[in-house]
């Protein structure tokens, strides 16, 4: 839980379960949730102006340094599942999103969280916010001015 002094933003996306991320019984398999992560995180990223694509062109990649992932319920092939991914401010050069997965009826099926870092495209960590996401922070209203 955020304190009040946190800011968060949030998106949330939905993705059917292919047959492909399910086991013989029909239920997804635990390794794809991260998957889901990742496709609730481009979408928040196309959604907010964060994307890969938006990275990249000002020389930047923010690979994953941390993942955790929390299984609740089963998702089960065919089930249209909701992705809320909130993106947890930090003053660090750094990205923290957290992950809600839902069921058709709304119940929590799995939480978690990845942490990303700042790269420069040819491969030297940044350890102070990078320009263009200080200027992406001030227009979503995450940093004041």
């Amino acid at each position: 839980m955020p304190s009040n002094n946190t800011k968060e933003i949030s998106f949330t996306s939905k993705v059917r379960v292919r047959f492909t991320e399910t086991d013989p019984l029909g239920i997804v398999w635990h390794g794809n949730y991260i998957q889901y992560f990742e496709d609730g995180r481009e979408a928040f990223g196309r959604h907010h102006g964060i994307s890969y694509l938006d990275q990249k062109k000002h020389n930047f990649s923010s690979p994953i340094v941390k993942s955790t992932c929390e299984h609740k319920l089963p998702l089960r092939y065919g089930d249209v599942a909701e992705i809320k991914t909130t993106y947890v401010d930090t003053a660090a050069a750094k990205m923290i999103f957290r992950y809600e997965i839902m069921n058709p009826e709304g119940k929590v099926v799995c939480t978690g969280e990845t942490v990303q870092v700042f790269v420069e495209l040819q491969g030297e960590l940044s350890l102070v916010i990078p320009e263009f996401f200080r200027e992406w922070k001030k227009k979503v209203g995450l940093l004041d001015g």
